[in-house]
């Protein structure tokens, strides 16, 4: 389908008429209301008729049959109101688990057969993996999933509440 000079001045009277893109592409045939929309666009027509439906105000319905229910006076978001509320349970102590040297394993040397729980930065030189014996169909061993792997219960307790974030002044470094 090609813009004719004929179907470009329909478009542009039809447009002045208030039809939408829809009505427009519909009475011209062949074309979709996003190619009247861009061929609007293109042609620079911006001015349009109003239909008197969409100048006027609409009256609203009355709402007689509604009940309006009272509720209790909260302002702001109170989802975890009920958090500091509660005395937070005290966190278990996880015991150091030392790894023995002859157990460690670089990269390179992980296998299935080995746990691969990071320990350390590994941008540094004392990084390893903890190379102890996984649990079966798991990466880890029994100490590393026990840490990966926590019950939804644990997991679901409220976090206790952490100090405001305060930005360091000037050289934008996180100490």
């Amino acid at each position: 389908m090609s813009w004719t000079d004929e179907r470009v001045e329909l478009l542009k009277k039809l447009w002045q008429d208030g039809l939408s893109a829809s009505q427009i592409a519909g009475e011209l045939g062949g074309i979709t209301r996003n190619a009247v929309i861009g061929k609007v666009h293109r042609l620079g027509l911006s001015g349009r008729a109003k239909s008197p439906s969409s100048s006027a105000p609409r009256a609203r319905k009355p709402r007689s049959h509604m009940m309006r229910v009272s509720r209790p006076m909260s302002r702001g978001n109170n989802a975890l109101a009920l958090a500091y509320e509660m005395e937070p349970e005290p966190e278990p102590e996880l015991i150091e688990n030392i790894i023995p040297i002859g157990q460690r394993r670089t990269l390179l040397e992980l296998t299935d057969a080995t746990c691969r729980w990071p320990i350390g930065d590994p941008a540094s030189q004392d990084f390893f993996f903890c190379g102890g014996a996984p649990l079966n169909g798991l990466p880890y061993c029994s100490y590393h999933s026990r840490v990966a792997y926590q019950p939804a219960s644990d997991r679901r307790r409220p976090a206790q509440p952490r100090p405001p974030f305060r930005s360091g002044s000037g050289s934008g470094s996180g100490s």
